[in-house]
This record gives structure tokens, sequence and C-alpha cells, in this order.
């Protein structure tokens, strides 16, 4: 293995780890055994840790009087407080963390696509939303690595999942580091990625590493992790990646056959058709920044955000322009 950080990652229980679902089950998924070497697990089921037994019966959230309850409705319990007061305790109590990966549309730990029903009745209508653990970590963690396990099946959702939560790692280790020169050295690292994800937040992030003020370590620090976050918010849009692939290419356009170029051409094409992940470029380009040892491009981290062993070409189809 390289020297990668090793990001922490609060995952659902049921996913792949334990049958801790309503009805007894745990949900097969791959992906949580590829990373598994690569990050430390925090693992979590908010319903059974507010005491729901396994098997347990469904609980949903059901819009009361225009607020959203959590009940279980063939008990008539309502646990809108137990879960509340969990959540908050869990979360705060956290400590060090680079990113949440949950069950997605369950009433506990979905993030953006679970019923909000309007009545307890199985007919009755409904709207969507977070649910109140996932809910409250969208709340409290806005700028880490958040995602469910549904949108993950697609590659562009998981090139970014897997970017940012590299990355912000690595950050982490920085800020650990109290050294200015750690710093710098970070951001010139990063700067091909921050290219491709938001221009406006890396010359803002140039600024704040500039420290024209003056400023200590922790408040520098602490600017550029709000502005480093805050560039990482979605995944990077198309044009402005084949924009650094460009950039990069650049370099070799002397050094390169005619086949060569034809070959990256055709990725590149394949790339903007969406038809290959962002990961079926940059490899291209990282083998010849490796072949001419070309000294900028080596420590950018675009070429390379996270292990190769983790680049996978599965996709569920659904959601590549989200």
């Amino acid at each position: 293995m390289n020297d990668w950080p090793k990001p922490v990652v609060v995952l659902s229980r049921c996913l792949e780890l334990e049958p801790v679902r309503y009805n007894g089950q745990v949900i097969p998924y791959e992906f949580v055994r590829e990373l598994e070497p690569w990050v430390t697990y925090v693992p979590i089921c908010p319903e059974v840790e507010i005491g729901l037994g396994v098997p347990r019966d469904p609980i949903r959230i059901v819009a009361v009087d225009g607020e959203a309850r959590l009940l279980q409705p063939d008990t008539g319990r309502d646990v809108t407080e137990e879960m509340v007061g969990f959540s908050d305790s869990f979360l705060s109590s956290l400590g060090k963390v680079d990113g949440f990966l949950l069950k997605n549309r369950s009433p506990s730990c979905g993030i953006s696509d679970v019923k909000i029903y309007q009545g307890l009745e199985k007919s009755a209508s409904s709207t969507r939303g977070p649910g109140f653990f996932g809910g409250r970590v969208l709340e409290l963690y806005p700028g880490l690595a958040i995602e469910d396990e549904g949108r993950l099946r697609n590659y562009r959702i998981r090139e970014h999942f897997l970017t940012k939560l590299f990355a912000l790692a690595r950050f982490r280790g920085v800020k650990k580091s109290d050294a200015m020169r750690q710093l710098v050295r970070f951001h010139a690292e990063q700067k091909l990625t921050l290219m491709a994800y938001s221009q406006k937040e890396l010359r803002t992030l140039g600024r704040i590493v500039a420290n024209h003020e003056k400023l200590r370590f922790a408040e520098v620090a602490s600017a550029y992790e709000q502005h480093f976050q805050r560039a990482f918010a979605r995944p990077p849009r198309a044009p402005a990646v084949i924009n650094v692939f460009e950039h990069a290419a650049g370099y070799f356009s002397k050094q390169l056959t005619k086949r060569e170029k034809a070959f990256y051409r055709s990725a590149l094409q394949k790339y903007r058709d969406k038809r290959v992940p962002l990961s079926a470029v940059s490899s291209i380009l990282r083998a010849w920044i490796i072949r001419f040892e070309e000294e900028y491009l080596l420590p950018q981290t675009f070429f390379e955000p996270y292990p190769a062993e983790l680049t996978s070409i599965s996709d569920s189809g659904k959601g590549r322009d989200v």
C-alpha cells in the first residue's frame, strides 16, 4: 500500500456488516468491503441504539400537525425524542471524522430520499426528505463526504465521494502538523484538483495560504478548511475536468507519438460522452507523468486522488448528471 491517510467513516451497520435491518437482514454491499482496508469504520445503527429490536416493526416519518414525527405504525409508538436525543449525543461526541456512508431511504439514516408520509395509513401520500439521523448529519457536518449506498452505485458520484473523503483526511493530517509549510505543500499538491472543482475557491485558498496578514496557523487552517470543503460541495463539471486534462497533456505535446495522442483523444471523448469515468483518462496522463518524470505534475493528487484499488467502472447508470 502507498502512504495513504486513513479516513474515518461512519457507516450504517446494516450495510454488509451485521443483520440489524428491521427485517433481520444484512444488505450486501461489496463497496463496503473494498473500502474497508483503507478506512476506519465507525459502525452505527440508530434504530438499534434507541432500543428497537431485531427484527422490529418498521418505523416511518409522518407529518403530524405540520411536524415530522418518527412513528412505528404497527405499535403506535413514537420514537421521535429518542432518535433526536441519540443523534445529537452520538454526533456531538464523535470526534475526528471525514465522511458518512449511510443506508438510503432509511427513516433514520437516509440523507435525501426518505418518504415523509402525510398519515399513518398505508395509502397516505408522501413527500421526500432526509431521515432523522441523516438529516442531523447534514446539519452538523455539511462539509464532509456524505453519501448513501444507493447513490454510490453511480461511478461519477463514487469518484467524487472518494476524492473528497481522502482529500479531507489528508487535510486533517495537515491541521495536526500545526506547520504552515505543510499547508503550503498540501495546497500545491491539490492545485489541479481544485482547478477541476472550483477555480473560484482555488483563488481564495491561494490568498489564504499566502497569509499576508501573518495570522497564526490555527486561524489560517480554519479559514482554509472552510473554503476547501466548499470547493468539494459537488462533483466537478466535465468541461472543467477536461480543461485540467488538456492543461496536463500540454506538458507532453512534443514527446508523444501520434498513436499515443490518438489513444488519449479517444479516451477523452469517451469521458466527454460519459462512457468512462474520470480515472480512465487520468490514468493515461499519470503514466506519462511517471514516464517523463514531470516534476510539477508528479505530486498532483488529481491524477491519483484515492487508492487505485478502489477504482471501479461498475455503474448503476442512474444519476450521472447529479
